[in-house]
């Protein structure tokens, strides 16, 4: 299968300047950029498709540029927004600069005959004098041109655009003829939302450089509902272990709706299509298992932070779903609980025991304690994965790892029970 046909059966051709494109990208080594905005201290699942396109073309025999926007950053992108970003500080931005910088040579190889180039587009915008941006870039964009671009119509029809976001399409373009000359480089990636600043790089090539230059987009990736893939409720999925963890990941990724989940196999991972049509069909005869959701999230877990810490939140995974929390680590259990509710218990409480029923009554596990005993002669309490049909005494020696315990109410609703000496003088 060449390159071409790959992306076209993994849906990540939305745009394309020209189709003479296809024939490049199949017969020819073309050098080719995505760019990566600094607007955050680290980059977010949403950026990792451009770093698995360009994978895909690095593997092809073509050469990827990473151009870190550390000039561009200080502007900021209007594309897809309603309202104008804040401007970030000098300080804030070089910061973040070098963050999203280690984590992009984490994933394209800079070695061999196709090495990938790292760059930063602050080396020469920042030089820039308005006159010289006036006179030799300025002039070869007609306003008419612009106003056209959708990403400037969207905004002039709601809240307007200043004057500062209007020209980031013209810093994009310059930055394209720039590594046309320094690298040769013919061709731009991104979303479907870049599609304008991306052919504003293609005609300034054209006008300045008399090169033919190209540009292709992708889909912009969305769940189930049309809101953004990457988001949850409380914002953003990090790349940064820090930030989001890879347990969290690997739960965010296998919540992928039915219906959205082969496409995200197709787009995210190198899968070849047999084996994606092979999980398909078992998806289809056994959907219980969530065989396709397990595999996403262990195969991006496995690409962003390696394949050591996807096994452990695979496990993790599993280990929660069967019940099967005594066989976890007490920090991944810790990790894998991080949203559920957590009483603290002085450690020395355990030195006589404790009643089941007195310390999940502490719990919001339920609402009163004859519906605490009412599930638990139905058998729906669950300590430490085991079925519990009476109360007993809890002891220090069922304690996980010495200082953990997991009550669960039902399939779903965990609390995690942390034991600390001292917990009550606090």
């Amino acid at each position: 299968m060449t390159l071409s046909e790959d992306l076209n059966y993994r849906g990540l051709i939305n745009q394309m300047s020209s189709d003479e494109l296809l024939v490049q990208m199949d017969s020819s080594r073309l050098s080719l950029y995505v760019g990566f905005d600094p607007t955050a201290d680290s980059l977010h699942l949403g950026n990792l498709l451009g770093l698995t396109v360009l994978r895909r073309f690095q593997r092809s025999g073509h050469r990827p540029i990473l151009v870190a926007g550390g000039g561009t950053g200080m502007i900021g992108d209007p594309s897809g927004r309603s309202t104008e970003r804040t401007l970030l500080d000098d300080a804030t931005l070089t910061k973040n600069t070098e963050a999203i910088r280690s984590q992009l040579e984490r994933f394209i190889d800079f070695t061999g005959e196709s090495a990938g180039v790292l760059v930063d587009n602050r080396e020469w915008l920042e030089s820039l004098n308005l006159i010289d941006y006036l006179r030799d870039y300025g002039k070869h964009f007609p306003l008419a041109t612009m106003l056209a671009k959708d990403s400037v119509k969207t905004r002039l029809g709601s809240e307007g655009i200043s004057y500062t976001e209007f020209s980031y399409m013209v810093l994009q373009a310059i930055d394209f003829l720039e590594l046309n000359r320094r690298f040769d480089c013919s061709l731009q990636l991104g979303g479907s939302d870049q599609w304008g600043n991306i052919t504003a790089g293609i005609d300034l090539i054209r006008r300045v450089a008399q090169q033919e230059a190209y540009g292709l987009t992708w889909p912009l990736i969305t769940k189930a509902d049309g809101t953004k893939f990457g988001k949850s409720v409380g914002g953003a999925i990090w790349l940064d272990p820090r930030k989001t963890s890879p347990y969290q990941l690997y739960q965010f990724l296998f919540r992928s709706d039915d219906s959205m989940v082969i496409s995200y196999l197709k787009q995210f991972t190198s899968l070849e299509p047999a084996e994606i049509i092979e999980i398909d069909q078992e998806f289809h005869d056994h959907p219980e298992r969530r065989e396709p959701h397990h595999r996403l999230a262990t195969e991006l877990v496995a690409l962003v932070h390696g394949q050591e810490e996807a096994e452990r939140a695979r496990r993790a995974s599993r280990s929660l779903f069967a019940g099967a929390v005594e066989s976890l680590e007490s920090d991944l259990l810790e990790e894998a609980l991080g949203e559920a509710p957590t009483l603290i218990v002085d450690s020395g409480e355990f030195d006589g025991g404790i009643d089941l029923v007195e310390l999940v009554s502490r719990t919001s596990l339920f609402a009163s304690k004859s519906e605490l005993r009412r599930n638990l002669s139905q058998g729906g309490l669950y300590l430490n994965g085991s079925q519990q049909r009476e109360s007993l005494v809890v002891t220090r020696e069922m304690l996980i790892d010495g200082r953990l315990l997991v009550l669960r109410r039902g399939k779903k609703d965990y609390c995690l029970v942390r034991c600390i000496r001292g917990a009550a003088d606090e």
